[in-house]
């Protein structure tokens, strides 16, 4: 059964994004120097150095500004504040690199023109790009095929991670469960109509989301079987979970879970885990540096606001299960705990006020630094958990202590992709993003965790 519809992956969409911001720049900015009185930015054969700089700007502040988020670029009133934002810092960091980059024009308004272009030339294709990429013709199709218990979550899913994945159809495998969906988004077929479904809703893509594969009926099986030997894309459900949301989904790994966990090559890659110890400590370095320039700012607001030490260590668990101090700025009411360890809630009444800020912009992480240069701890990682909910978590979520296979983290994969955790369910949150970044951990994946980590403390999303 061949199927003509188009539908961009979500790589492929990020990849079209880089790729035509910097067309449409480099094109508008080309124009702009042959048709107007504009030399500032030329592009010929003896200044690319020039156009190199400009494009590594606009790839790393475009991250930092979430200009590839795909939920934000489907919408063009989301889109428009970070084409604001990177347009304008990586016009001033142009600048402001002459050694790289021509030098200021006498002719001010020239700056004007540059400005302009860059931003014209990325809010055209960003328009373009809601208007047609995005719009239901290139929407994928699929169909689900499981049991009626984990359709709500399944859609749910899909829909937070990709909006442009559509759930147009579900049928119930299980023979012995007569319950029907009560999920509005989501008709509701009989196994018999598979076929009939693909071609009215025009399906692309069947995700088989079984609990138990003895579940699926012979009627199911071998209508997939023939799907498959005519060419038909048929998918696994955790297998799609985890391209679309980058987590994986734990609730749904059985005892088969060894095929769920194939763990990166990087962890046992010792040319890998050389360059990570090595950057660990030259950042780290960087960072208690840095970290001094705060530390009169810090040390004031803590005597006005928080009125107590400003260093306070604590118990965490560390790679191997192995217990360490974590040291950090104190962000609560001294004597927070005397009833015993709690979750930290929104608006959480033991945080001061200062302690808000140093969370929100995640300066109250500075000290663990420190604790990076021991050993205890590296850059980029799961976030080093205290053992009384070590001990409550491991016995309440699946795989829990899987995190600690490695060194735990100043910053790390479920850090930038969701907020602080307060509670069982954003730990299970927080696990399958942890999950997903041992799996695939890489130093591809740790540039883009480091750059999304700039983007959480700009956008204070520290809690």
């Amino acid at each position: 059964m061949s199927n003509r519809s188009i539908h961009f992956n979500i790589s492929e969409r990020k990849i079209l994004l880089r790729i035509f911001d910097i067309v449409s720049i480099l094109v508008v900015l080309y124009f702009v120097s042959n048709t107007f009185d504009f030399d500032y930015f030329t592009i010929t054969k003896e200044n690319w150095t020039w156009t190199l700089i400009l494009v590594l700007y606009i790839s790393i502040f475009g991250t930092i500004f979430e200009l590839y988020d795909l939920q934000k670029s489907s919408k063009i009133e989301k889109t428009f504040a970070s084409i604001v934002a990177t347009v304008s810092i990586t016009a001033l960091f142009y600048f402001l690199t002459p050694f790289f980059t021509p030098l200021l024009p006498d002719n001010r308004l020239q700056i004007l023109y540059f400005y302009c272009a860059i931003f014209v030339a990325l809010f055209l294709w960003r328009l373009a790009y809601v208007s047609f990429i995005v719009s239901p013709r290139f929407y994928k199709k699929v169909l689900i095929i499981g049991e009626t218990s984990n359709i709500e979550t399944i859609v749910e899913a899909f829909n937070n991670s990709d909006p442009s994945y559509k759930i147009k159809g579900f049928i119930n495998c299980d023979i012995n469960s007569f319950e029907s969906i009560k999920f509005n988004a989501v008709a509701e077929y009989k196994p018999s109509q598979i076929r009939e479904v693909i071609k009215d809703e025009n399906i692309s893509e069947i995700v088989v989301a079984s609990y138990n594969s003895e579940s699926i009926t012979p009627e199911i099986y071998y209508s997939l079987i023939s799907l498959l030997e005519e060419g038909f894309s048929i998918k696994e459900y955790t297998q799609v979970y985890e391209d679309l949301a980058q987590r994986i989904p734990v609730q749904f790994v059985g005892k088969d879970f060894y095929k769920y966990f194939p763990f990166s090559r990087s962890n046992q890659n010792k040319l890998y885990l050389f360059f990570r110890r090595f950057f660990d400590i030259i950042i780290s370095i960087i960072g208690i540096l840095i970290g001094a320039m705060f530390l009169p700012l810090i040390l004031f607001g803590n005597i006005i606001a928080n009125r107590g030490p400003l260093f306070y260590t604590q118990d965490r668990i560390g790679k191997n299960g192995k217990p360490f101090k974590i040291l950090k700025y104190r962000t609560m009411i001294k004597n927070a705990e005397k009833t015993g360890a709690v979750w930290a809630q929104k608006g959480d009444a033991r945080i001061t006020f200062f302690g808000k800020f140093l969370r929100h912009s995640r300066l109250d992480e500075m000290p663990q630094f420190f604790n990076i240069l021991k050993g205890d701890m590296s850059i980029i990682g799961p976030r080093p958990e205290r053992p009384f909910f070590v001990k409550e978590l491991s016995q309440l979520l699946p795989f829990y202590e899987t995190r600690h296979i490695i060194k735990p983290g100043l910053t790390g994969w479920a850090q930038v992709k969701t907020r602080y955790g307060s509670s069982v369910d954003d730990s299970l949150l927080k696990l399958q993003y942890d999950l997903y970044y041992i799996k695939h951990k890489s130093f591809f994946l740790d540039i883009n965790i480091l750059v999304k980590t700039i983007s959480t403390m700009i956008f204070f999303r520290g809690q």
